[in-house]
């Protein structure tokens, strides 16, 4: 009876080892089949509507901008009007004492003088001589010699004539005046200083029409062709804080440099108040349109690989499917993608690195859709 038992309990010991090791395989077994099978979440996708802010430092030029030269050589007699003088196009700003030309014009005068004799006095011996003709008095070709010398003295008069006149003119450089209404911002010389004519020497004064601004930025050339003529934009200055100006775009240099990679761009703003003053410095805020048909995914979602930038969509099999895509503008946290996906897509977020192209994955959960997500196009019937 002894025996029995123990061999009876021994069976029984068995049976329930065996029965463990299997219960244990098969759970082994379920828990492997969900870990080799990845569960995925979808990516929201988001269509662009909404125009983004892009701030951009500026500087604010006048609109109209002259260095004056002397158009004569002298000596500064007097200025008239200083930094921060209003003045109006013919303004008086400063007079050059110009002894040299002032003699030059003397000169040029008493050849005038002289050559108007010498043509008077040729006039009258051409007719004289002519008279003398029909009596054949004089001979034909001597006749002609007065009649050309007298020519000859006309034209030296003429010459005489304009030489003066050119003389004259360049005297009424002496008085700088202003090309134009405007501001003068700088005044670089002073009474006595020597004067060189020319833009070889040093420019007396610079004046700026502020009545209205432009205001140059460059624009990143990913963002070149948004920002187009007609776009208005609004910018502030440190001196005024809490105030914002209003600017239009009106120009763009279409052309991008080599060492930045940015456009000019060109915008004007008017400044009634002259509070916008010559190289201050501004920051300018656009608001870009979103580009039309561009969606936004979650930065999260891009795969980047040898051969671009991809996305991991999620087939009806539950299938994964490598595509790669065309990226735009980078948000931060999502980034646009102008090409090779569509609103229909189901793009999976943070994808795991061993995913490969035709995979099957689970889908977790669904979740609602965030507002304003994309939602495929409706099929027609």
């Amino acid at each position: 009876m002894i025996g029995g038992a123990a061999l009876i309990l021994a069976a029984v010991i068995v049976v329930a080892g065996v029965t463990e090791r299997v219960l244990a395989g098969r759970g082994l077994t379920q828990e492997v089949g969900k870990t080799a099978t990845p569960t995925v979440s979808l990516a929201k996708l988001t269509l662009s509507s909404a125009p983004e802010s892009l701030t951009l430092p500026g500087t604010i030029q006048p609109y109209n901008r002259a260095v004056i030269y002397a158009q004569v050589t002298g000596y500064l007699k007097g200025w008239n009007q200083d930094i921060g003088a209003q003045v109006k196009a013919g303004q008086l700003l400063a007079t050059i004492s110009t002894p040299d030309l002032d003699q030059q014009v003397e000169q040029a005068k008493a050849q005038v003088a002289t050559a108007e004799a010498n043509d008077h006095l040729a006039a009258l011996t051409a007719q004289r001589w002519q008279a003398l003709l029909p009596s054949q008095s004089v001979a034909q070709q001597d006749a002609d010699t007065k009649t050309a010398d007298a020519a000859a003295k006309r034209a030296m008069l003429n010459a005489a004539r304009a030489n003066l006149r050119g003389l004259q003119a360049m005297e009424s450089f002496k008085r700088v005046v202003a090309p134009f209404d405007g501001v003068v911002t700088a005044r670089k010389t002073d009474i006595g200083a020597l004067i060189n004519s020319g833009s070889q020497g040093q420019g007396l004064f610079e004046v700026a029409d502020l009545h209205k601004v432009r205001i140059y930025v460059q624009a990143p050339q990913s963002l070149s062709a948004d920002i187009r003529p007609g776009l208005t934009a609004t910018f502030d200055m440190p001196q005024y804080p809490g105030q914002h100006f209003n600017a239009v775009v009106v120009a763009s240099s279409n052309a991008v440099e080599a060492t930045s990679r940015s456009t000019l761009v060109q915008l004007q703003a008017d400044n009634p108040d002259g509070k916008l003053f010559a190289g201050a410095y501004a920051q300018v805020h656009f608001q870009v349109p979103a580009r039309p048909n561009t969606l936004r995914v979650p930065a999260s979602a891009l795969v980047p690989s040898n051969r671009g930038t991809q996305v991991a969509i999620l087939g009806a099999d539950n299938k994964v499917t490598m595509r790669s895509v065309q990226l735009g503008r980078d948000l931060g946290d999502s980034v646009e993608i102008v090409a090779g996906l569509s609103p229909s897509d189901r793009v999976i977020d943070s994808p795991p690195e061993t995913l490969q192209n035709g995979e099957t994955v689970k889908l977790a959960a669904a979740t609602p859709p965030a507002k304003g997500a994309a939602t495929p196009p409706a099929k027609a019937k």
